[in-house]
């Protein structure tokens, strides 16, 4: 029996250049990179379509797109513009349904089924999404259709740029026999090198297989199952709008190694700074904190604490994520500095302020969000967090994602 879910996925085209396109008319049809210096150890947030036929795509070192692209115009990007439009985006998208669920900020699943009475047929009502988009923002988005999120989401990116696709149930498997493997959600570098070790390069291939599962376990029979438009399980099989983050986390690749005592130290302060922002955003508590050191040589270790009592404090967080870190750190010179926090509760009354002072602090976190709320994430700063060299970067696990915040 076919499917009577109707599930949209809209996807921003280069929606962070796009959003510098707006404040700077001239960067358009110019290959602009999104994400800072082009000599920075930090990587592409976005690029324009024009940067992108020079090899240049999201996730890529910034040195490495330099020297794909060296006349390139590298930007460090307006993080808090592109969080204001994604919330106007979100905007319009809850004018067509009543369950919208923004995956990031440039991206969103609706719900529309039972929608048609209302808006219409789903190509007629996308079309109308389209146009809204386009005529109130001035931006382009790419929409696809189906009656799953994994065809929805794979139509969307069929259909860019700035296009529209309705996958029709059970049209899946033909539609999609001929795509490479990896443009399943989920396949990366090293599942993709181990199918094509077995001889499975498209989705036909894998819709073929009976074996999968031996190789790969449930994830085998997954992706067989993704092949022929099926969410097959996990988080795609969630009704849009329920999903909830597991964890929270921040990190910072420094432009240069350091082994400064003062250097590191700050940059926890910062990172934490912001995870616990995050987590009363979001109106949750953690009871596990996690450290992520890499050395100069790319070593990486993890280490993780967990607490009687969840907390969303940054004073509580940092005691922690300091006792891992000079618990763990052999005075070497560090790449990266990572700050992690999961296993979240709702909030309890007291919020793990057990310290002299505490209610105070309390009330000074309480003030300090929001004045974030009115002047961004830098307006304020904790004391021992004032130093450290950290620009807002949106596409790293950004901030004030819409509809993400809970109901206090």
């Amino acid at each position: 029996m076919l499917s009577s879910r109707l599930i949209f996925h809209l996807d921003m085209d280069a929606f962070f250049v796009s959003v510098e396109e707006l404040l700077d008319p001239t960067l358009k049809g110019k290959p602009v990179i999104v994400g800072g210096a082009k000599d920075q150890r930090g990587v592409v947030a976005a690029a324009s379509y024009a940067a992108r036929k020079f090899g240049v795509h999201s996730a890529m070192p910034l040195r490495t797109a330099a020297k794909l692209c060296p006349d390139g115009i590298y930007l460090d990007g307006h993080p808090h513009l592109y969080r204001e439009y994604s919330a106007k985006v979100h905007k319009i998208l809850c004018q067509f349904s009543p369950k919208v669920e923004m995956a990031s900020v440039d991206e969103a699943y609706l719900d529309m089924t039972g929608t048609s009475r209302l808006l219409g047929p789903p190509l007629k009502a996308a079309h109308d999404l389209h146009a809204a988009i386009g005529s109130e923002l001035n931006l382009n988005c790419s929409i696809g259709i189906g009656s799953a999120r994994v065809v929805a989401k794979i139509a969307s990116d069929l259909a860019k740029p700035n296009g529209i696709l309705f996958v029709r149930p059970g049209d899946e498997a033909r539609l999609f026999a001929g795509l490479p493997v990896r443009k399943m959600p989920g396949i990366g570098k090293v599942t993709e090198a181990r199918l094509h070790e077995l001889g499975v390069r498209t989705f036909g291939d894998l819709n073929a297989r009976d074996d999968l599962e031996h190789y790969f376990g449930a994830y085998g029979s997954a992706m067989a199952g993704k092949a022929r438009g099926e969410d097959a399980g996990g988080w795609f099989d969630e009704d849009i709008g329920e999903s909830a983050p597991k964890s929270i986390s921040h990190e910072h690749t420094f432009n240069e190694d350091t082994s400064t005592l003062q250097i590191l130290e700050t940059t926890l302060a910062r990172l934490t700074e912001m995870v616990a922002r995050r987590l009363r955003e979001q109106n949750f508590e953690a009871r596990t904190i996690q450290l992520k050191l890499r050395y100069s040589d790319f070593h990486t270790i993890t280490r993780a604490h967990s607490l009687a009592e969840p907390t969303a404090s940054d004073h509580a967080i940092l005691t922690q994520i300091r006792g891992l870190f000079h618990a763990n750190w052999n005075g070497e010179k560090v790449r990266l500095l990572g700050v992690h926090v999961s296993g979240f509760d709702a909030p309890s009354a007291s919020m793990a302020f057990d310290f002299e002072g505490s209610d105070r602090w309390k009330q000074a976190l309480t003030a300090a969000d929001r004045l974030r709320d009115k002047y961004g994430e830098s307006a304020v700063h904790m004391g021992s967090a004032l130093k450290a060299n950290i620009r807002e970067r949106t596409h790293e696990n950004p901030t004030g994602i819409p509809g993400r915040v809970k109901d206090k």
